[in-house]
């Protein structure tokens, strides 16, 4: 397992966090992440990955849901959401 897989255990319960908020925007033409004094626009994949951190869900079964439902090797999935959430959770915008 790489570094960056292991610094996020399967079983912590991604979210956001008080004032941080994930809404749709017409004037950023879709999602955007809110944050005090920030605004964050995702890519289609990330808002993906952002709907399903809600604190219910582990990181593991976020991990198995996205590889199911876009047919997509979990190992590449846990890499790729793996980064994007420590970077997110780096900036105060998502808590593990």
């Amino acid at each position: 397992m790489s570094e960056a897989t292991a610094t996020i255990a399967a079983d912590a319960r991604p979210r956001l966090p008080h004032g941080v908020r994930l809404v749709h925007n017409e004037a950023q033409g879709g999602l955007v992440l809110l944050a005090p004094e920030r605004v964050f626009k995702p890519d289609a994949i990330a808002a993906e990955i952002l709907k399903r951190c809600t604190g219910e869900a582990s990181f593991g079964q976020i991990v198995d849901d996205l590889a199911a439902t876009f047919s997509a090797p979990r190992d590449r999935v846990l890499t790729d959401v793996t980064a994007l959430l420590r970077s997110l959770a780096d900036k105060k915008l998502l808590e593990l």
